[in-house]
């Protein structure tokens, strides 16, 4: 049985964002589309270059810009994981209102060059983290490593034990395991108590290994992989409780670091139309038979959109809603602004449309 034509849902909240440098070309052409998706609360990645975000000041600063092109969003604003935060650094974070720290391992995806090689190094950092409520967030992949066997399709099979080390060290620690890709990470995070969650993007519960490996606007880390590992996905979204929400992990790169010469620039850009996206991939499993006919209510769909993100984050209940219609949008082929052009996901299909309420 497909989806209703329309919903009526509460705001969403998008708990896994990459707006890059404000002011700058590209924030200046995502960061006004949050809205349009019908989210008003984002998390605001801090690995931006040339400089990652890795004191209190830098995030505040870098969330007056944000607010300066959209001051309508709740920019919930997170630190770099890098040698130079300490526990005091923590302390500050905590009283200035940052909600998290993101730790990336070195030189697993984009601008991740910075990020950490051992946790140990971090025990304090961490613990601080534990002490205050300050959450932190897991790139979770190992880098690729033709030595050691680590490709896109296993590393972040092979990241899990370290995520269970640091449940085991920290086990009040609230963790959130970023962008789960595999069956695995799944299984993981339902091992853990509740302060361990995932955040699923919209885009990996429709792709596969061979969607992006054909088309470079497709390609993300981690990449999306096997049959068996979206329907894992799938079924976390309707069988939440609350493990898992919405982080899109929505990635704008302009169109000359996906098409040119050199590496192609990791991700995949959803922002304007996320929940259209989770909407579509929802509905195609259902005519698959990857998820059941009745497993898609709008509490399901209120759960994981909206109110799951802001209970695991603290953050109030949405005060508008939002009516999400199918088929009255339509993805344009590429967002132009000036000095940037993307390409969004499924560029060229029609959508779900939302409308505020």
């Amino acid at each position: 049985m497909p989806l209703k034509d329309s919903y009526l849902l509460p705001a969403a909240a998008d708990m896994h964002v990459h707006l890059r440098n404000a002011p700058g070309p590209i924030s200046q052409l995502v960061t006004p589309t949050i809205r349009k998706a019908g989210v008003d609360v984002v998390f605001v990645m801090p690995n931006l270059a040339p400089r990652p975000v890795v004191s209190v000041a830098e995030a505040l600063e870098y969330k007056r810009n944000l607010q300066a092109l959209d001051g309508d969003v709740n920019y919930l604003m997170s630190l770099y994981l890098h040698s130079s935060i300490t526990p005091d650094e923590i302390r500050e974070a905590k009283k200035a209102g940052i909600a998290g720290v993101k730790a990336y391992p070195k030189g697993a995806t984009t601008n991740s060059q910075w990020g950490v090689v051992s946790f140990e190094p971090f025990y304090d950092v961490l613990k601080a983290m534990e002490e205050e409520g300050i959450v932190l967030n897991l790139h979770g992949e190992v880098p690729s490593s033709p030595a050691d066997g680590v490709t896109v399709m296993n590393a972040e099979a092979k990241f899990l034990p370290t995520l269970r080390s640091l449940v085991e060290k920290f086990p009040k620690l609230k963790i959130v395991l970023e962008h789960c890709t595999t069956a695995d990470a799944v299984a993981a995070v339902r091992s853990f108590g509740p302060n361990v969650v995932g955040t699923i993007t919209a885009h990996h519960l429709s792709l596969l290994v061979d969607d992006w490996s054909a088309n470079v606007n497709n390609y993300c880390k981690p990449s999306a992989k096997t049959p068996e590992d979206r329907r894992a996905l799938l079924d976390a979204v309707v069988n939440s409780n609350g493990k898992f929400f919405l982080g899109t992990d929505s990635a704008p790169h302009d169109i000359s670091a996906k098409k040119g010469k050199g590496n192609t620039a990791a991700g995949v850009f959803t922002q304007p139309y996320a929940l259209g996206y989770v909407l579509t991939a929802l509905d195609e499993a259902l005519s698959r038979g990857d998820i059941p006919d009745d497993s898609v209510s709008d509490a399901v769909l209120r759960g994981f959109l909206s109110e799951y993100g802001r209970a695991f984050y603290g953050v109030p209940k949405a005060t508008r809603n939002i009516l999400v219609s199918r088929g009255t949008d339509r993805i344009p082929d590429s967002l132009k602004g000036e000095g940037a052009e993307i390409v969004p996901f499924r560029a060229g299909e029609m959508t779900w449309g939302v409308e505020w309420q």
